[in-house]
C-alpha cells in the first residue's frame, strides 16, 4: 500500500521534492498528497487505497503538532484504538492513523506494539522517527545528501541521485537522530540454540490460520496468488474457508507459459479443488525479455533470482489489477522457515540447518520479499504474506530442527508443514498438491522460461565483457553472461556505488552447481527419480 517520501532539512525545492515522488506513482496510483511542516521538512505520500478509501488520505496530522506517512497494514489497528489509544481522538478511520497517536502516547518506544507490515516516517517539530516492519515485508531505503538532508524513501529510485550514500534501512530497526538506529524486533527464534519446541501440529494450523484472517481485513477485493505449490495452495485453502464464513468466493490467480506449465496444472486443480474464481494468465519468452529494462527499474535489484521470478510476477500483477483486485495473499517465507529449498537436504547438520533458515528468513527483505512487493506494486497491487506473520514465526521457526530437516531426496520438504494439513476429516487440499515436490517459481512456470532466458542473455554479452566484468563492476561482480546483462541494466538506472550494495545476490548453499535455480540441485534429479519408482501417496 502506497510508496512514502520524507526529507528531514529545510529546503525551497518543492517542485523538485514533488517529482522525486512521483517517480513512485505505481504504488500508489489513487491519489498524491504532499506536506511541508512548520519547520521546512518534507512529506510525500502516493496512496493505493485500501483501509478507509474515503478519508485516510496522507500526510495525517495526530492530535498535536505531529504528522505522518505510512506503507502498509497495521492488522491490530482496531485493538490499538479501544485499548492503549482509547483516549486519543482520531481524524480517519485508517489503520495507519494508530501510528502517529502511539507516537504520542509512548515516544519513540512502541514499533513492539504493531502487528503489521509497515514503513512509516513521524515527523514532530525538528524530532523525527523512522521505521520498519520486523521482516522488511515493505520496502525502505534511507540516505544523505550533500546538505546533510536526510531522505526516506518507498523505494531507491527517488533518492539515489540526490543523496551522496544511501542504503537500505534494516527491518526491525526504528531509527530517531537522538538514538540513531535501534533493534526493537529481538524475536528469541535468532538464536539457534532456543530451537526446542516440540511439535503440535494443532496448533501450527490454528496459528497460520490466525495470520491469514487478518490480512483478509480490507474495504477492496481480496484474491490469492496461487501457483499450484504447497505454500500458495495452502494460503488459499484457508483463505477459501475463512472467506466463505461470510459467504464470499475467493479469486485465485496464477501465470504459466501455457497451459501445460508445472504451476499452472496443478493450479488448476486446487482451484478446482477449493471451488475458487480462477483466472489462469499466459505470456511468452519474447514477451518476458523485452520487458527487461523497465523491470529492473522497479525491482531495483540485478539479483538472478529475483529477476527470473519477478518477470512472470510483473505480468500476473497487471492481469490482476485490471480486474479490480487491489490486495493479494501469497506464501512467501514457508520455504526459509521450514528449510523447504532442495539444497537444504545436503544440510551436514542440525545446527547447520537450523542457521540456514533463521540466516534466510533474516534475509528474506533483500530477495523474495523485495521480488514480492515491488513486482506487484509496479502495477499497484500489494501483496500480503501470512507465513510472515510475528506469532507464526515464533512458533515455527523454534521447532526442533531434527523435525524440519529433509530426511530423504523424495521432493517431500517441509514434511512439518505438509502433516500438519494432512487433515483427512476435512482436507484442506488434494494429496498431490499436498505432496507435490517444490519447484522454485520461476521454475514453474515453464522450464523454458529460464532456459531461454539464459539463452537470450549469453547473446548480449561478448567473451570479452565478461572477462572484464570484476573491473567493470568491482562490487559484487557478476560470474555468467545472464548475470552481467542484468547488472549492466541496473547499473544504466542506477550506477551508484551505495546502490550496487542494496544488493545481495543469493547461492544456494552445500551445492556444487551455483545457478539459484531449483534444478541445479542433484535433489531435483534424484526427487524425479525416487518419485518415479512408485506412485504411492505419502
Amino acid at each position: 500500500m502506497c510508496g512514502i517520501l520524507a526529507i528531514i532539512g529545510r529546503g525551497k525545492e518543492e517542485q523538485l521534492f514533488r517529482q522525486l515522488s512521483k517517480r513512485m506513482t505505481h504504488r500508489g496510483p489513487d491519489e498524491s498528497d504532499f506536506h511541508i511542516t512548520d519547520k521546512g521538512h518534507i512529506l510525500s505520500h502516493e496512496r493505493l487505497s485500501i483501509i478507509d478509501l474515503h478519508s485516510g488520505k496522507q500526510p495525517i496530522q495526530g492530535t498535536k503538532t505531529a504528522y505522518m506517512v505510512h506503507n502498509g497494514e497495521i492488522y491490530n489497528h482496531q485493538e490499538l484504538r479501544d485499548g492503549v489509544l482509547k483516549a486519543h481522538t482520531f481524524r480517519t478511520k485508517s489503520d495507519s492513523e494508530v501510528i502517529v497517536h502511539l507516537y504520542e502516547e509512548f515516544g519513540y518506544d512502541f514499533c513492539n506494539r504493531l502487528d503489521g507490515d509497515w514503513a512509516f516516517v513521524v515527523v514532530d517539530g525538528d524530532d523525527f522517527i523512522a521505521g520498519r516492519d520486523p521482516m522488511g515485508v515493505k520496502p525502505l531505503y534511507y540516505g544523505l545528501d550533500e546538505r546533510g538532508r536526510i531522505y526516506f524513501s518507498s523505494e531507491m529510485k527517488s533518492i539515489s541521485d540526490q543523496c551522496k550514500t544511501f542504503s537500505t534501512f534494516p527491518p526491525g530497526h526504528y531509527y530517531t537522530q537522538k538514538t540513531g538506529f535501534v533493534k526493537y524486533y529481538k524475536p528469541e527464534y535468532e538464536d539457534y540454540l532456543k530451537a526446542d519446541q516440540e511439535l503440535d501440529f494443532k496448533l501450527i494450523r490454528e496459528t497460520l490460520t490466525e495470520a491469514t484472517r487478518k490480512r483478509l481485513m480490507s474495504d477492496v477485493p481480496i484474491g490469492v496468488l496461487l501457483s499450484g505449490g504447497l505454500d500458495s495452495s495452502l494460503t488459499s485453502a484457508i483463505a477459501s474457508r475463512l472467506l466463505a464464513e461470510s459467504g464470499k468466493k475467493l479469486h485465485s490467480f496464477s501465470i504459466g507459459l501455457d497451459a501445460d506449465a508445472p504451476d499452472a496444472a496443478a493450479a488448476r486443480k486446487v482451484a478446482a479443488y477449493l471451488g475458487t474464481e480462477h483466472h489462469e494468465v499466459h505470456f511468452t519468452v519474447e514477451e518476458g525479455i523485452l520487458i527487461l529494462d523497465k523491470l529492473i527499474w522497479h525491482l531495483e535489484t540485478y539479483d538472478v533470482t529475483s529477476i527470473r521470478a519477478s518477470t512472470p510476477m510483473y505480468f500476473l500483477s497487471k492481469a490482476i489489477t485490471d480486474l479490480g483486485v487491489k490486495v493479494v495473499l501469497s506464501g512467501e517465507g514457508a520455504d526459509e522457515i521450514f528449510g523447504g529449498y532442495l539444497y537444504f537436504a545436503n544440510a551436514p547438520s542440525a545446527e547447520d540447518f537450523q542457521k540456514e533458515t533463521i540466516e534466510r528468513v533474516q534475509k528474506l527483505f533483500t530477495a523474495d520479499l523485495l521480488r514480492a512487493d515491488k513486482s506487484t506494486m509496479a502495477h499497484g497491487l500489494e501483496t500480503r504474506v501470512p507465513f510472515l506473520d510475528k506469532a507464526f514465526l515464533d512458533l515455527s521457526v523454534r521447532i526442533k530442527a531434527e523435525e524440519k530437516m529433509p530426511k530423504t531426496y523424495d521432493g517431500k520438504e517441509k514434511y512439518i508443514l505438509r502433516k500438519a494439513f494432512d487433515t483427512p476429516d476435512r482436507p484442506y487440499l488434494p494429496a498431490e498438491v499436498l505432496w507435490r515436490q517444490k519447484e522454485q517459481f520461476s521454475d514453474g512456470v515453464g522450464y523454458h522460461w529460464i532456459d531461454q532466458l539464459i539463452e537470450y542473455c549469453a547473446t548480449q554479452v561478448t567473451d570479452e565483457q565478461l572477462a572484464g566484468a570484476a573491473t567493470e563492476f568491482p562490487y559484487n561482480s557478476p560470474a555468467t553472461k545472464e548475470a552481467y546483462f542484468y547488472r549492466s541494466i541496473f547499473n544504466k538506472y542506477y550506477p551508484q556505488v551505495s546502490a550496487a550494495q542494496t544488493v545481495r545476490k543469493w547461492i544456494p548453499k552445500w551445492q556444487e552447481n551455483q545457478d539459484p535455480s531449483g534444478r541445479a540441485n542433484a535433489a531435483h534429479i534424484q526427487a524425479d527419480i525416487e518419485i518415479a519408482k512408485t506412485t504411492a501417496v505419502i
